[in-house]
């Protein structure tokens, strides 16, 4: 476990697997949310805690748990629950601290408990950090480091999205291509542009 591994896997989360414009997971929050900058970075902040705090407790049920007990085909339904439960509690607190915010994001926070992208994080752990159902030296903080910056990367495609189509409000586009048909085009550019980093290497 050296400075190295750590540096791919950030490298590998944020820009070049980032799971929004690589993998194309969790698009529902990303088209409906980034509308304005301050709900998108929210949101953005809102998956990074699922995510990393998920990586946590699914790497735990699936070493202790799921796998001594040879269970591992419950893998996808025991980390739902995860997320489910993780989503629940920031859904709270979002609505005991900032009502308007809660407001903003309407339905798409309790879709966060839905959001392929958190659940591809926690089974992206299990299938990397683990070989032969063991775990391999130092899977448990990978782990957790894949799951914070699968979020900063979530975020960082948010935050892009929002500046994007926040500028582009004070355009004269026709109308057939307002709204979701013009965010969909951004999105596509967006990725192609972050294929760039594909030649990275680590």
């Amino acid at each position: 476990m050296d400075v190295s591994s750590f540096v791919a896997i950030i490298v590998s989360m944020v820009f070049v697997n980032n799971f929004i414009l690589h993998k194309f997971l969790g698009l529902c929050s990303f088209i409906g949310v980034s509308k304005e900058t301050r709900p998108a970075v929210s949101m953005g902040l809102a998956v990074t805690f699922v995510t990393t705090m998920s990586s946590i407790i699914t790497w735990l049920i699936y070493r202790f748990i799921l796998i001594p007990l040879d269970i591992t085909y419950l893998r996808t339904i025991s980390f739902i629950l995860v997320i489910a439960s993780f989503v629940q509690f920031v859904e709270m607190v979002v609505r005991k601290t900032s009502p308007a915010l809660y407001k903003v994001f309407g339905i798409y926070l309790p879709l966060i408990t839905v959001n392929c992208a958190v659940l591809g994080v926690a089974v992206l752990n299990s299938e990397t950090f683990f070989l032969h159902d063991k775990a391999i030296g130092g899977s448990f903080i990978m782990s957790v480091v894949q799951g914070f910056f699968a979020g900063i990367g979530y975020l960082l495609a948010m935050f892009l999205m929002s500046g994007i189509r926040e500028r582009l409000e004070l355009s004269d586009v026709p109308h057939c291509f307002k709204d979701v048909p013009l965010a969909f085009v951004i999105a596509s550019l967006m990725s192609l542009a972050f294929m760039g980093f594909n030649g990275f290497s680590l």
